[in-house]
């Protein structure tokens, strides 16, 4: 799995026109899934965006985590994060679970992760035409990638 973390101050997705997920204080998370990955990837993924240390304390040091200062997340799945740009121009999607794989382990990552955070997150909608708005707060913007822990 492959996940791009943003904190933000507010966050959305709108899907036809209408916002289906609001947040204000908290992350933005953008989730490929590829079909090696497994029940530990989610798990292991969860629990170190949960327990990342990016917001602030009172010294305005990155010590907090988004469960510390009680903040809200999206969960938006985005197979383009497995884009291979090593031959041509045009992105290969190879690498990115089909969604009869890929949807079953989105929906296991967002249970982890509301688990994890003790708390009810938004989503957007799996394969949706989406439109995400967020003010990135820092900006900070953090790649993981389940198959690189080093």
């Amino acid at each position: 799995m492959k996940a791009v973390i943003q904190r933000v101050s507010q966050s959305s997705v709108t899907i036809d026109g209408e916002i289906v997920a609001s947040i204000q204080k908290g992350l933005l998370i953008l989730v490929g899934i590829e079909e090696a990955d497994t029940k530990e990837d989610i798990e292991w993924l969860s629990s170190k965006i949960v327990n990342l240390r990016i917001f602030g304390d009172d010294n305005n040091v990155m010590n907090l985590s988004v469960k510390d200062v009680k903040g809200d997340a999206i969960i938006v799945s985005q197979f383009t994060l497995h884009a291979s740009t090593k031959k041509g121009n045009r992105p290969s999607y190879i690498k990115a679970a089909k969604p009869e794989i890929a949807i079953p382990l989105y929906n296991q990552f967002i249970q982890q992760v509301e688990k994890d955070l003790a708390k009810k997150v938004q989503t957007g909608q799996f394969g949706a035409d989406m439109k995400v708005s967020l003010l990135n707060d820092g900006p900070v913007t953090i790649l993981i990638d389940t198959k690189n822990k080093e």
